[in-house]
């Protein structure tokens, strides 16, 4: 099943491209191999709303491989590399079906070891691995950054759910009598609307794009502005039986620090750790480098990786 073309990231470091496939829909991955390590334990992870792999996503994943653990790095269906139609479809349904596809995957893989893995995720997915966790036996720990754990929690205006459900109400219209989808920016500033438009969405959501790709050129279809409210993590967190790690941002315009505390308070094994930033601060400079640090550590601890192994690997 590895029979894609390897890259060397570093020396220490092999990416495999390669791809699964979701309820038929091809999907695209990266999997990264410590070199020196056999069979290591695996991290998979995947992005949050409207994200893909190429954002800021390799920069955790070589983190976590230099520290002597595999990352399986995937795209959603309809997002980035990956196949399937209507593009940039956000809905958290497909999106945790892609997860148990990318999990399922995994375990048939020889070169990991596929009792040991950890899911991550990260806002929008980071509500998908606590979801995943609380219904998939045998994942031995997970890490939810900045979660997005209860749709019914926004604090968005009267004037912003107005125009959610009006555009909502347009794509689902449209794309049952004139199969055509009714496109929506996924992030603006606050004068225009978007799924996501808070103060600092439009500036955080630069932090993650690749040189050269404009935030306010990504749209998505509409009618995820009336699934959200229904998806609630929250309702499940306690059926999480593993270790979790959950960060979040003190300052999150988007996520409510609050709710997020609740989730963390019903699970059995959890590390809560809060930090004073903004949502997007997570994934650059002081705030991404300690974050990382953190999760690595966890990680580790959790997936029972031999630090003789990653010595080993360093001197190489």
């Amino acid at each position: 099943m590895e029979n894609h073309k390897p890259n060397n990231i570093n020396r220490n470091i092999i990416r495999i491209d390669t791809v699964f496939r979701s309820k038929g829909t091809q999907c695209a991955a990266w999997l990264y191999l410590p070199e020196g390590i056999r069979r290591p334990p695996v991290v998979i992870l995947a992005h949050g709303f409207g994200g893909e792999r190429t954002f800021r996503l390799p920069a955790y994943a070589e983190h976590f491989t230099t520290n002597g653990m595999a990352c399986f790095v995937f795209d959603y269906r309809t997002f980035g590399d990956s196949d399937g139609e209507p593009r940039n479809y956000i809905n958290p349904a497909r999106h945790l079906e892609d997860w148990q596809a990318a999990i399922n995957y995994i375990r048939c893989l020889d070169s990991v070891d596929g009792t040991r893995i950890a899911l991550w995720g990260t806002s929008f997915s980071g509500g998908h691995v606590i979801v995943t966790a609380a219904r998939t036996q045998g994942i031995s720990a997970i890490v939810a950054q900045i979660p997005f754990v209860d749709g019914r929690s926004s604090s968005r205006s009267l004037r912003y759910k107005i125009q959610a459900v009006y555009h909502g109400l347009w794509d689902l219209l449209s794309s049952i009598i004139l199969k055509h989808r009714h496109y929506v920016p996924m992030v603006s500033d606050p004068d225009t609307f978007a799924m996501l438009n808070t103060s600092d969405a439009l500036e955080g959501a630069k932090k993650l794009l690749p040189p050269g790709m404009a935030p306010g050129r990504r749209k998505c279809p509409a009618v995820i502005g009336l699934i959200s409210s229904f998806y609630r993590p929250i309702k499940v967190a306690h059926n999480v039986k593993c270790p979790s790690l959950i960060i979040y941002a003190e300052k999150d315009t988007l996520i409510s620090q609050d709710v997020i505390k609740k989730t963390a308070q019903g699970m059995k094994q959890v590390t809560l750790i809060g930090l004073p930033i903004k949502h997007f601060d997570i994934y650059e400079g002081e705030a991404f480098d300690k974050v990382v640090a953190l999760e690595a550590d966890f990680l580790k601890k959790y997936l029972a990786v031999n630090p003789a192994e990653i010595k080993a690997n360093e001197i190489v």
